[in-house]
């Protein structure tokens, strides 16, 4: 059985994660400057893993720092299997449990635990470990190593082979291509490159796709797996697909290629949830699904049924795992699967809660009934803006992107209504604060590194990170502010900013 796989890691953070990927595959998945000067991973990292049987496995490398665990679901919601690594001298620790807890919401559970730092930890540190691994993931197989002395690493590559073999291939189950997007860059003399994981069917050169939410069609001019071209790549692999038709600048992270037509984008999801037992009716949560996270508000529909309210779309099909958390403190509440992807507003009503429960349950739909169904009564017609690709809105994009961090504002943008629309629904654009508004790309680099300066320094002043990041007193307080309303950081009364999650624990 040689269908592709992919392996994702999952720990809490420093407990060696991209130090054993390098053990194991010859690869170092750190690419930023950053993240080798700070020690941790920020962003996903990709390596191949040749087995002993000959068996090759794409491996994604995901953060630990509780920071970025938004970036570890991203990563995660396209694997089959995992590698779960806890250091031996440190044993289960939070992000460990929150990781186990993300996974086991989209489904996966298949993997292997690695005891890393043995050298370290000793035969009573990997004894605890393994007490502690075996409570919370029973029945997975564990095997202590060191990526320091290399001890252990081939009976880890053994377990990892026993793994392949026994998990089942995204690959064996069809359906239309779809890929989500996690990177976007451009070749010099081949143009615009999207990386991510083939979650179903196959892509081949010349293939016609779609970019969604924007609905644009594109083609595509080449691939590669693990940099190698290849004329056909299929689900289960990590793919970087050149593409014809678009420029790199009007693709964005969370962005979807699919078969035409096999896709498309969701306000509202039915699912099927298994959250935490504090989760609650009307509360404000944060959903993932593929590499997209948005705001949502949880509707309870009984038993274990829910609906997801988004405030943006997300790219799903029925029968499609997602993740929900909480945004303040951060955490993760559970997850499950998408029974319609496709629903409207609605409460609980006996019918439709009846028909969630069939499909829930695997139970056929009932046959259509032969007296014809009362005609909907007419609703009036939202009107919709510009399309992503539209001269005008191409016009915004471009000035967002020029602007970075100095931001625009309403007065600036004036008439640029819906463009600007378009821009915030396909996540594009980002109001700040108040009535300021960046390049998505632009806020999310700017805040990254405002977090990674209250890491370094535990709290901020507007100055300090006026001074810090180079920018002026407007933009420096209006992300500051945008950090406020999403509960990660909290002002104090001194008018200093501390990281919410970390002032709550102190």
């Amino acid at each position: 059985m040689n269908e592709p796989l992919t392996l994702g890691t999952a720990g809490h953070i420093d407990h060696g994660k991209t130090a054993l990927v390098a053990a194991l595959t010859g690869v170092e998945t750190d690419r930023l400057p950053e993240e080798r000067a700070r020690g941790l991973t920020i962003v996903l990292g990709y390596a191949p893993l040749l087995l002993p049987s000959g068996r090759r496995l794409s491996v994604v490398d995901v953060p630990g720092h509780e920071r970025f665990v938004r970036t570890m679901v991203a990563g995660a919601t396209g694997i089959d299997a995992y590698l779960m690594v806890v250091a031996a001298d440190d044993g289960v620790m939070p992000q460990t449990r929150e990781h186990a807890a993300v996974l086991r919401a989209l489904g996966v559970r298949e993997g292997v635990v690695a005891i890393t730092k043995a050298d370290l930890g000793g035969d009573d540190g990997v004894a605890l470990a393994r007490e502690q691994v075996a409570e919370l993931l029973p029945g997975v197989p564990a095997v202590a190593c060191s990526s320091r002395t290399g001890a252990g690493i081939d009976g880890l590559r053994a377990a990892l082979d026993a793994l392949a073999a026994r998990v089942g291939s995204r690959a064996l189950g069809g359906g239309a291509a779809r890929l989500h997007v996690d990177r976007v860059f451009t070749v010099d003399g081949r143009g615009t490159v999207v990386t991510g994981t083939l979650w179903s069917g196959a892509l081949a050169a010349g293939d016609e796709l779609e970019l969604l939410p924007a609905g644009a069609r594109v083609r595509v001019r080449g691939l590669q797996i693990h940099d190698q071209a290849v004329e056909r790549a299929e689900a289960g692999q990590r793919v970087a697909v050149n593409l014809a038709g678009v420029r790199a600048r009007d693709v964005a992270r969370g962005d979807a290629l699919a078969a035409p037509g096999s896709v498309a984008p969701a306000h509202v999801l039915d699912c099927a949830l298994e959250l935490a037992g504090e989760a609650r009716h009307g509360e404000r949560v944060h959903v993932h699904h593929g590499t997209r996270d948005v705001p949502a508000r949880l509707i309870a529909l009984g038993e274990d049924l829910w609906q997801l309210r988004l405030d943006r779309p997300v790219l799903a099909r029925d029968g499609d795992r997602v993740v929900v958390r909480r945004p303040s403190p951060p955490d993760t509440l559970g997850g499950g699967v998408v029974l319609d992807a496709a629903a409207r507003r609605h409460g609980r009503r006996p019918d439709v809660v009846q028909r969630l429960r069939r499909r829930r349950d695997g139970e056929p739909e009932p046959a259509p009934s032969p007296i014809p169904a009362p005609q909907p009564r007419a609703v009036p017609v939202r009107r919709r803006g510009p399309a992503v690709d539209a001269p005008e809105v191409r016009a915004l994009e471009a000035r967002l992107r020029e602007a970075g961090t100095a931001l625009l504002s309403e007065a600036q943008l004036a008439g640029a209504g819906d463009a600007l629309r378009t821009l915030r629904d396909t996540g594009r654009a980002v109001r700040v604060s108040g009535r300021l508004y960046g390049h998505a790309d632009a806020v999310e680099e700017a805040t990254a590194r405002i977090v990674a300066l209250l890491h370094d320094e535990g709290s901020v002043t507007l100055a300090g990170v006026r001074d810090a990041l180079g920018l002026s007193r407007k933009s420096s307080q209006a992300l500051l502010e945008h950090l406020d309303g999403r509960r990660v950081t909290r002002r104090l009364p001194d008018d200093r900013r501390v990281l919410a999650a970390e002032h709550a624990r102190a």
